[in-house]
């Protein structure tokens, strides 16, 4: 059986490091929301979306959160009318990315409080390892 402080430092970790890859995902959803096609009528930048799974880890049997997968979202790409734009089509229309601004920034915001929550835990469980160490040292 491992240390219950060394199970919580393993279950934060690892939320630690999906919440990290998901503000990846999210980063680069925001910092693309704008790039069209490089040739006209051509699809811009699309969406990724990031999905998780629990993962048993038999060395320390507690549940993990691992990244499952990247994907592209399939959802169609808005049509704007701009004919000055390179990536317009003969007719004028350019083709956006699926990135919803609002949604992502909710999305960056979850993963953001997310995050310090593990960090919390990991916070809270360095105190309690240093407080039975403290402990140790005063009844010897």
């Amino acid at each position: 059986m491992i240390d219950p402080l060394e199970a919580s430092l393993r279950i934060a970790g690892s939320g630690l490091a999906a919440q990290s890859a998901r503000l990846r995902v999210v980063s680069e959803n925001l910092a693309n929301a704008q790039s069209t096609g490089s040739t006209p009528g051509a699809d811009p930048y699309a969406r990724k979306t990031i999905t998780f799974a629990s993962e048993l880890d038999r060395a320390s049997g507690v549940d993990l959160v691992k990244v499952q997968g990247i994907d592209v979202d399939s959802s169609p790409f808005r049509v704007e009318q701009d004919p000055g734009n390179p990536a317009a089509d003969e007719k004028g229309f350019v083709k956006l990315p699926n990135v919803n601004m609002i949604m992502e920034m909710a999305d960056l915001r979850e993963a953001n409080r997310s995050y310090e929550a593990d960090l919390q835990i990991v916070r809270q469980t360095r105190d309690l390892a240093s407080m039975t160490i403290d402990l140790l040292r005063s009844s010897s």
